[in-house]
């Protein structure tokens, strides 16, 4: 089944909603005369362990107020409004100016074209949304989305979305849609690096070393593999500091830290850095697979002992 970048799953995968999900927006998609009405929810959540700011001589929390510089008056976020200033002169927008845009008011999520799904930049990719049908909408919404799946292609679409008008793409993820949120063309800089101009010779030798290395290291991706040490280790200090109060031995929390690297570091000429990567990584792929192959071997009883008769 396809997926978001294209790629394929060895079993389907199947997005399902929790009960704690609320939708944030409802429109319709539109492509030619088919309407299709949806609820969209975030598709995405940050994991990080939530820390304050608190004074550091007695605890005390820190917080940020917003006060009047002409008045110096604490002001309430209701009695604040937007503003843009050019050529010393400020125009004020309050809520009401933004809701009258047009666009603003629009709830469709328009569908301008269909293209190939590896001729969007990733670099123009922001935040991803789930989209699920109203009941009246299901019909189309699955049509739509087998649709998408079965051309491999990605809806490019226009769309209004908390005050500002965005461009997405509109994708498959096992048996859902999403939509993915873009940059506009020019909010994505230019990598203009002077040295990148330089000519670089690269030998057959280190290229061909280069490309074992990168073969050694080549495997399907499973992000399930990967987790976010920091926070884990903040977790675990935390909690460290829960129990044994501000004098944490964080020695014995986390073991010996690593020498860090760099200072007096050896220093490698290119090709020798690559070989004795690659030579790295063949011992621990032979390692892992001697490992495996003991594990799996069946165990071996002891041959028996010969019994002898004693003289006499």
């Amino acid at each position: 089944m396809r997926v978001f970048d294209g790629g394929l799953l060895a079993k389907p995968l199947i997005v399902r909603f929790t009960g704690d999900m609320r939708s944030i927006w409802k429109g319709a998609i539109s492509f030619g005369l088919v309407s299709v009405p949806v609820k969209v929810y975030s598709a995405t959540e940050d994991h990080d362990l939530k820390l304050h700011q608190v004074h550091n001589k007695d605890k005390g929390r820190i917080r940020y107020q917003r006060k009047c510089e002409v008045c110096g008056e604490t002001v309430e976020y209701g009695d604040i409004d937007k503003a843009y200033e050019e050529g010393g002169r400020t125009v004020v927008l309050t809520d009401e100016d933004l809701e009258s845009l047009p666009v603003e008011k629009s709830r469709e999520i328009e569908v301008v074209e269909f293209v190939p799904d590896n001729q969007i930049d990733p670099m123009l990719f922001e935040k991803s949304y789930y989209l699920e049908p109203e009941k009246v909408g299901a019909k189309p919404y699955q049509l739509l989305r087998q649709t998408l799946e079965q051309t491999e292609l990605t809806a490019v679409v226009k769309f209004a979305l908390r005050q500002k008008s965005r461009l997405g793409a509109l994708r498959v993820r096992g048996n859902v849609m999403v939509l993915q949120a873009m940059l506009w063309q020019d909010e994505v800089r230019e990598a203009e690096f002077p040295i990148l101009s330089e000519a670089v010779k690269i030998s057959d030798k280190e290229l061909k070393m280069s490309s074992s290395l990168v073969e050694s290291l080549s495997t399907d991706f499973t992000p399930e593999q990967f987790t976010d040490e920091y926070q884990l280790q903040l977790r675990q200090l935390v909690e460290a500091k829960l129990e044994q109060g501000e004098s944490v031995d964080t020695e014995a929390t986390f073991g010996e830290a690593p020498e860090e690297e760099g200072g007096g570091a050896e220093v490698l000429d290119l090709m020798e850095a690559l070989r004795r990567s690659v030579e790295s990584r063949r011992k621990g792929a032979k390692a892992a697979k001697d490992g495996d192959e003991k594990e799996e071997a069946p165990e071996e009883k002891p041959a028996p002992k010969k019994r002898t008769r004693s003289a006499g």
